[in-house]
């Protein structure tokens, strides 16, 4: 588990480093923000077979972490949202799916886990997190570059997993009440 852990930190600081490229920021940049591995997590996941078709695993959801890597076996059962229809995403023999979670503020996909009729799923997801302690706001260097102000006001990592983590326990009863990124956004 080490060796697949470690393995999983070294993509994530590639895709990172990518990701900054992308950003016309130098590709170090998020990693001099992001440099605690110790809040990556790597978790076995186990879906039941399901008895009906359309039977939920994991209901819609974005992920907090700054970047996903998910390992899934030849089952299926992962779907992205796009335009409000719900596309799935066969997995591919040897292929890693990479999901960017909110804390990039990039874009961050829907997405959701339909349990297969009678088959399990299994699959394996590596959360590449920052530290709980990080303030998380837009960067000046990419502010300055795109010459807007930033949309978001800044926020520590920790609250946000903590706002995140009451939601799950206590879904709001409205779609628009659920805290994602929107919830820092200022407005003018």
């Amino acid at each position: 588990m080490e060796e697949i852990f470690s393995q999983f930190s070294r993509i994530g600081l590639i895709v990172e480093s990518i990701i900054a490229e992308c950003l016309g920021l130098p590709p170090n940049l998020l990693q001099e923000h992001n440099n605690d591995r110790s809040w990556d997590n790597l978790a076995a996941l186990y879906y039941l077979p399901a008895t009906d078709k359309g039977t939920i695993g994991v209901s819609a959801h974005k992920d907090i972490s700054c970047i996903t890597l998910v390992l899934q076996d030849q089952v299926g059962g992962l779907e992205v949202e796009k335009d409000g229809d719900w596309i799935p995403l066969p997995p591919l023999e040897g292929a890693l799916l990479v999901n960017i979670g909110d804390v990039i503020q990039f874009k961050s996909p829907s997405h959701r886990v339909l349990r297969p009729e009678g088959r399990s799923r299994n699959s394996v997801a590596f959360f590449f997190n920052i530290s709980a302690d990080k303030w998380i706001e837009p960067l000046p260097e990419f502010t300055k570059k795109i010459e807007e102000q930033p949309r978001y006001r800044k926020f520590l990592y920790k609250e946000y997993l903590q706002l995140r983590k009451e939601n799950k326990m206590n879904p709001p009863s409205r779609v628009e009440d659920e805290i994602n990124l929107k919830h820092y956004a200022i407005t003018t």
